[in-house]
């Protein structure tokens, strides 16, 4: 069989996790429209007839700011400098490339590894704006594919995943058939709560909400939400706990689809003065 990893590169908001999830078939990845959603390395994994391909969906190229994001910029180039079969990179077919996708072309068309360019969000344009898109594209660099793709809609994500496959190796499975991602239980259910905050919230809360699973119980799960300061906690909470209550029925029907069961969720927020500065606790998180 054909298997091998692919790491997934490109500028924060322009689609990577929501094609991943598109390429797997499955929900792997949070989405969301906020920068940064996306804190670590996840495998996404797409089996097929004779093939495993593995996806690894990185954070988005960032200037680093406070530990976390010097964490989530490490990350980015160590998964570039790893031993991957490819590269997929994620341009935003409805933003104008800018100095951004240069930087990162510049980074990922080096060496020998093929790069195979996704042109993401073509559901946004008319065909001839798409056409030129394509044409800036395809100047970015010696690419082996390109393919124009709505992640959203599915349009074009099978010819790219077949593009995908063809740059495997022949080798033997990494992960057993039914996983979808590498990400513990734990995790994937964390990530589904900060996703559903990220979702219904602005202002500065996005940036400094992460989420925590406390404990995983046949009926019961438990999960706290960390911020910053009290006044991101008093967002959160809300008036009455008017907002804890909509993150939670957001949250909970996608957790229970994950555990294929119904469950309570509890959830807490609590207040971690600059935990993004905090190196042991973003180790706990496994960031």
């Amino acid at each position: 069989m054909r298997s091998g990893l692919v790491a997934v590169a490109g500028r924060p908001n322009v689609g990577k996790s929501t094609l991943v999830n598109a390429l797997c078939g499955g929900k792997v990845a949070i989405v969301s429209d906020k920068p940064q959603t996306t804190r670590r390395r996840i495998s996404g994994i797409a089996n097929g007839p004779g093939h495993q391909l593995v996806l690894q969906d990185l954070p988005g190229f960032q200037r680093p700011r406070d530990p976390l994001t010097e964490r989530m910029q490490r990350t980015v180039d160590e998964s570039l400098g790893d031993d991957v079969d490819g590269i997929l990179f994620v341009l935003a077919a409805d933003e104008r490339l800018g100095g951004g996708d240069r930087f990162i072309a510049g980074r990922v068309f080096t060496g020998e590894r093929p790069v195979v360019i996704a042109l993401n969000k073509v559901d946004r344009l008319k065909p001839d704006r798409i056409a030129a898109r394509i044409a800036e594209a395809a100047a970015l660099g010696d690419f082996h594919a390109l393919h124009p793709v709505s992640a959203l809609t599915g349009d074009g994500v099978d010819a790219l995943r077949a593009d995908l496959v063809e740059l495997l190796p022949e080798g033997p499975a990494y992960f057993p058939e039914g996983d979808v991602t590498d990400l513990p239980l734990e995790a994937r259910v964390a990530e589904l709560v900060r996703e559903a905050a990220l979702a219904l919230t602005r202002e500065e809360v996005p940036h400094a909400v992460t989420a925590q699973t406390e404990e995983l119980e046949e009926r019961r799960v438990a999960v706290t939400l960390f911020v910053e300061t009290n006044s991101q906690k008093g967002i959160l909470v809300g008036k009455g706990g008017r907002m804890i209550r909509e993150i939670g029925s957001r949250a909970r029907p996608e957790i229970e689809a994950l555990l294929g069961r119904g469950v309570f969720l509890e959830l807490t927020v609590k207040v971690r003065p600059k935990w993004r500065r905090d190196e042991a606790m973003l180790t706990r998180m496994g960031i």
